[in-house]
């Protein structure tokens, strides 16, 4: 049971309910997806919430849950299939944390270059790529996440990026 220094669910949920569903949208990339997928993040939250042991970190445990069951919808049989339809993503349906004034300055043809570059990375380095690049956790904190080795994480980033910066550069978006 929580006490006077431990947040309630419900302002656990409101402090990190945009962050778990912009994840979600860019690593799933179907809106209704990624809100249902959403929605499972948090009743693990519910649930873990109602037992005894909490995590000593909400944000990095939400965001384990939240990439983990990206990674399953993902893998599922009705995700194959859509990923084969034509699904697009509009990129102001994303909400952000902060946006930079490089980012409002970036153009809509750069930003539809960027995502259709981002789509073509395997599910690996996307997860990879938004933990360390958009989230900002260490190297260590997205091995960990993950389950994967640091210099696994380093592989994934290095080719994430090299292909973004290849595809950018065919396209005439890149510097």
């Amino acid at each position: 049971m929580p006490d006077k220094e431990t947040p309630s669910f419900e302002g656990l949920y409101k402090a990190h309910h945009l962050k778990v569903q912009r994840l979600c949208r860019m690593l799933l990339r179907d809106l209704a997806e990624a809100e249902e997928t959403g929605q499972e993040v948090f009743l693990k939250m519910f649930k873990q919430y109602q037992t005894a042991s909490w995590p000593n970190d909400w944000s990095a445990w939400l965001t384990r849950v939240t990439v983990n069951a990206c990674h399953d919808r993902r893998k599922s049989a009705w995700w194959k299939w859509w990923r084969s339809s034509n699904g697009e993503v509009q990129l102001a349906d994303y909400p952000s944390s902060a946006r930079t004034p490089e980012q409002e300055a970036l153009g809509r043809e750069q930003q539809i270059h960027i995502w259709h570059a981002f789509r073509e990375l395997s599910g690996r380095q996307q997860e990879v790529f938004v933990l360390r690049y958009l989230e900002g956790w260490s190297t260590e904190e997205v091995a960990k996440t993950l389950a994967i080795s640091e210099g696994s994480v380093k592989n994934h980033l290095f080719r994430a990026v090299h292909r973004l910066r290849e595809a950018l550069k065919k396209n005439g978006a890149g510097s």
